[in-house]
């Protein structure tokens, strides 16, 4: 009579740590891995020669989203060699590696997971464990199968619903049987034997081990000055990503210097990115213009926005004026007119507001109109301030309001 383990009233883990305690090799096919998971058992596969074939071996079925392409992949038909290439094969292992590593992101580290990930590095460096990921077809299957010297009990398998992660092992609800007559975990020995040798069975050893020794939990750590520069490199991301991937218009670039340049770039990454941007710098500098050339830049494909300028009353022919010279798709509408034209006014996918600093109060009629207007066309926005932060720093916070939401 086989036991069952549901985690409930009988684990599964204590009868799996038993077995392993006196195996001298193991298979497990599982479809989730959890890496801090390994830990559970990582002390007793370290006890393994790993030589002459006594390691363990990991087979891993299905991971987030490399297993939703491949369920798509062979949605039309029987899965075969055939639905599966040599450059899909890579892309589906590239793919389960990053996985494990948005995995390490995920949490606070602690030291318990730090030693473990550490032991299950070295343990796949000392060749005690190889990890293969499962590519011929969705594979959920789960099965933890152990061998030792033993005449009258050569193999124990336990079979059932719990994947390799400590909430699958030991905590939440699982149905789980031990398999020991002889024949039963002869097939599913051999099972396990025809998906580990399969020619879509690609071993991702070497990609777990890249994962968890670029991560916190890395051999040796970084110095100081490393993080610094990490942190920079990350910091200065979408400045490098704007200023790679916009342009300024032909007939505008004679009109800035490169600061100004640059700065254009770097908002039009953060309209892109982010729907809005504001440009606080001070009077004279410039941000008519560079408004001006986001708006240009951002009326062209892929992006086709149309654009309407919200400005004071005394700037609203200045601002017509750059709309005529620059041939903007625009319209520009005085800021007392608000509450009686955006009402009724259609679609505007890009809005600038000039003098943004007078829309700090989100109790104030105006306020709610421009950010309704926004909020309802979905409309990206381009805020201008000379003085973009005054009393408080609820007034930026308000601004940003305008099309943040909070």
């Amino acid at each position: 009579m086989p036991r069952i383990f549901d985690n409930i009233d009988k684990s599964l883990l204590p009868a799996l740590r038993e077995t392993l305690e006196v195996s001298q090799r193991a298979d497990f096919c599982v479809g989730y891995f959890n890496l801090r998971g390994w830990k559970a058992i990582d002390d007793l596969v370290e006890k393994l020669p790993g030589a002459n074939g006594n390691y363990a071996r990991l087979l891993v079925g299905m991971v987030g989203h490399p297993s939703e392409e491949l369920r798509e992949a062979l949605r039309q038909g029987d899965p075969d060699d055939s639905r599966m290439t040599n450059g899909k094969a890579r892309e589906l292992r590239d793919k389960l590696a990053r996985d494990f590593r948005d995995q390490l992101a995920f949490g606070a580290p602690n030291d318990a997971d730090e030693v473990g990930l550490k032991r299950l590095s070295q343990q796949l460096k000392d060749k005690k464990l190889q990890v293969k990921l499962f590519l011929a077809h969705p594979l959920h299957a789960k099965l933890y199968l152990c061998f030792r010297q033993d005449a009258n009990n050569p193999r124990t398998a336990f079979l059932g619903s719990s994947n390799l992660s400590m909430a699958g092992l030991a905590k939440q609800g699982e149905l789980n049987v031990d398999v020991l007559e002889h024949e039963a975990t002869e097939t599913l020995a051999k099972w396990f034997e025809d998906r580990w040798a399969d020619r879509w069975c690609l071993d991702i050893t070497k990609q777990l081990i890249d994962a968890i020794d670029e991560s916190w939990a890395r051999p040796e750590q970084p110095t100081p000055y490393e993080i610094y520069v990490k942190m920079a490199y990350h910091l200065s991301e979408e400045a490098r990503s704007g200023i790679s991937q916009f342009d300024i218009p032909e007939e505008m670039r004679g009109r800035f210097l490169p600061f100004q340049a640059a700065a254009v770039r770097i908002a039009a990454r953060h309209v892109d990115r982010r729907n809005g941007v504001l440009l606080g710098d001070v009077v004279g500098l410039g941000k008519t213009l560079m408004a001006t050339t986001l708006a240009r830049i951002l009326q062209e494909p892929p992006w086709r926005h149309n654009t309407l300028i919200l400005c004071g009353k005394n700037l609203t022919s200045m601002w017509q004026g750059y709309v005529d010279t620059y041939k903007l798709a625009a319209r520009v509408i005085s800021t007392t007119r608000v509450e009686t034209e955006l009402p009724k006014l259609g679609r505007f996918s890009l809005v600038i507001l000039d003098e943004s600093h007078n829309f700090r109060n989100p109790e104030g009629k105006r306020y709610q109109v421009i950010r309704d207007y926004i909020a309802r066309n979905d409309s990206q926005c381009i805020l201008l301030s000379a003085t973009p932060y005054n009393m408080a720093f609820r007034d930026l916070g308000s601004q940003l309001r305008l099309w943040v939401n909070p």
